[in-house]
């Protein structure tokens, strides 16, 4: 009897084993996904672009008619997707088998939310995060956005001739850093303003796939920084001391000043007063691990959502100067709610009252969108998708100018048309929306809608 058991348990094995080696094999028999030729020994790797990649894989995407395209380079597979049946497909319903590449070990990204692998801690800087940007807590913070609105539009009228992006770049700090760290941020000299700039700039050349050697032979990352051709370490280090710098910098001063007894109430300093709350139940370990969560998504915001802000804002400026009936249109609609010459507010109805700028605000996000291609993730294993393999180990990049310029979405995709978004005077919810894809794909998206929005409908005039 236990020799048949035995038996039994031994031939199911011996049938899983065969299954899943028959899966392997065919899958390695799987053909690449189409792409540019190879050639021999070193593949794409004079191919791949560096300076507006997401053209250059729109042009082979619709090339080779195909919403996924191969690249190699002396070994290493990059995969691009462009189109949002992909990435959903690839970043959504299988977010685990992708993680992201070596910037986040370089460079002092490794805590971020949009770096972290999936896990506890991932899981706790996203509740975090998502708590910060619910529509009830950014109430409190509508007071700081309104001021910087208005400081904004003083600037603006005060010097009419001068430099609007700087303008801008002064704006989003100074939102930003009060509502995130309770700090006054005055001048565009000021230190906190170059600190992210900085930070922000490593990680847009490092995302750029293929940019250093080291995304196309990954086991470069560990050979010493003064070895010949380790220069991406040295500059890496750089960028890792800048990112650091917006990590502790602020935090810093926000813990100063409530030691100080000067803080205002911001996101790190309400969450920090949890901590020191006595009769809170958690563990001196608990309230460390806590205090790290809040570090890091206090500078997730200040990093990323500057740049997120002058970018949509500049483009916004680019659009009313080419478009002039399309400024004209959206100023009727403001006036008509809000009377001549009085700026519009805080809202929840905001969108059913102003569907028009609402529309204006979703093609801005589109028509140049803030990140045209979406930080490269990795491939843990071998995967498939639509007949053709993907290659352990390779880098795979979504394409977001792509899916934001799909013809068959968004018709005539390069001219800026708000009415794209409306229907019957109201917003269609059957047009995509940008957003699903410019803050990020599937569980790593991070969407400051909530908080970033309201401002924007808050500061057009």
């Amino acid at each position: 009897m236990v020799l048949t058991i035995f038996n039994s348990l031994a031939f199911l094995l011996a049938c899983t084993l065969y299954s899943a080696f028959r899966y392997r094999s065919r899958r390695r028999s799987l053909p690449l996904p189409p792409g540019p030729p190879k050639k021999p020994l070193i593949g794409n790797l004079l191919d791949l672009p560096t300076d507006q990649q997401w053209l250059t894989f729109s042009k082979w995407s619709k090339e080779y008619d195909s919403d996924i395209i191969h690249l190699s380079a002396l070994g290493t597979s990059f995969v691009v997707l462009s189109s949002a049946e992909a990435v959903k497909e690839l970043f959504e319903k299988r977010s685990a088998v992708y993680s992201t590449p070596m910037m986040n070990e370089l460079m002092g990204w490794g805590g971020f939310v949009g770096f972290l692998p999936y896990g506890a801690r991932w899981r706790s800087h996203r509740k975090a995060f998502m708590q910060a940007f619910n529509p009830e807590a950014v109430k409190q913070f509508h007071s700081q956005q309104r001021t910087g609105v208005h400081n904004l539009l003083r600037r603006i009228l005060a010097q009419p001739s001068g430099d609007v992006i700087e303008q801008f770049r002064l704006f989003a700090a100074e939102i930003i850093m009060d509502v995130t760290y309770g700090i006054k941020v005055r001048t565009s000299d000021d230190p906190y303003v170059s600190i992210a700039a900085e930070a922000m700039h490593g990680l847009a050349v490092a995302s750029v796939a293929g940019a250093f050697l080291v995304d196309i032979i990954p086991p470069l990352k560990y050979i010493p920084r003064w070895v010949p051709g380790a220069g991406f370490k040295r500059q890496a280090q750089r960028w890792c001391k800048a990112t650091m710098a917006a990590v502790e910098t602020p935090f810093n001063e926000t813990k100063r000043m409530m030691s100080a007894g000067t803080a205002s109430a911001s996101y790190s300093s309400l969450h920090l007063r949890t901590l020191e709350d006595p009769s809170s139940s958690l563990s001196p370990n608990a309230k460390i691990a806590h205090e790290e969560v809040v570090k890091y998504t206090a500078a997730a915001m200040y990093v990323g959502g500057a740049d997120t802000i002058v970018s949509a804002l500049g483009t916004f400026v680019v659009a009313m100067l080419l478009y002039p009936d399309v400024q004209r249109a959206a100023q009727q609609e403001i006036d008509g709610v809000w009377g001549h010459g009085n700026l519009p507010d805080f809202g929840e109805d905001a969108e059913e009252r102003m569907p028009y700028l609402a529309a204006l605000i979703k093609e801005v996000l589109r028509w140049r969108n803030v990140t045209a291609v979406a930080i490269p993730h990795q491939s843990e294993t071998e995967d498939e998708y639509r007949g053709y393999r993907i290659p352990k180990g390779s880098v795979v990049i979504g394409n977001t100018w792509a899916i934001l310029h799909d013809e068959e979405v968004y018709p005539d995709p390069d001219a800026f048309k708000p009415e794209r978004f409306l229907l019957n005077g109201k917003l269609n919810k059957d047009v995509r929306d940008p957003e699903a894809f410019i803050y990020g794909y599937g569980r790593r998206q991070v969407s400051p809608r909530t908080h970033g929005h309201p401002t924007l409908l808050s500061r057009h005039e």
